[in-house]
C-alpha cells in the first residue's frame, strides 16, 4: 500500500524582508556615495563657503539615522510570507 496522506503545509512569516533587498538600500548608498564624492570635489575656499569634510560626515550621519528610523517603521508592521511542509521542510 502507498502512502497517500496529502502534505499539510503551514504558512508562516518572518518580520520583514531583508533590508539589502530593499530599494531605500540602494537609494541610501547611492546618497551616500554621492555625498562624499561632492565634499571631495567641492573643498573648503577661503570664504569658508565649500561643501567640506565635516559638513559630509554631518551629512552622512542625518542620512544613516534617517534610515535606520525607516527600516524600523517598516519593521513596525510588515510581514514577509513563506510556507512550510509539516516536517519542517521551506518552501
Amino acid at each position: 500500500m502507498s502512502n497517500t496522506t496529502p502534505t499539510r503545509t503551514t504558512r508562516l512569516s518572518t518580520e520583514t524582508k531583508a533590508s539589502f533587498k530593499t530599494t531605500e538600500f540602494f537609494a541610501y548608498i547611492a546618497i551616500l556615495i554621492g555625498i562624499f564624492v561632492a565634499s571631495a570635489m567641492v573643498d573648503n575656499g577661503d570664504d569658508g563657503q565649500g561643501f567640506g569634510a565635516d559638513h559630509a560626515w554631518l551629512y552622512a550621519t542625518i542620512l544613516t539615522v534617517g534610515y535606520m528610523v525607516s527600516r524600523g517603521i517598516a519593521k513596525s508592521g510588515s510581514r514577509e510570507h513563506y510556507d512550510r511542509d509539516v516536517d519542517g521542510d521551506r518552501r
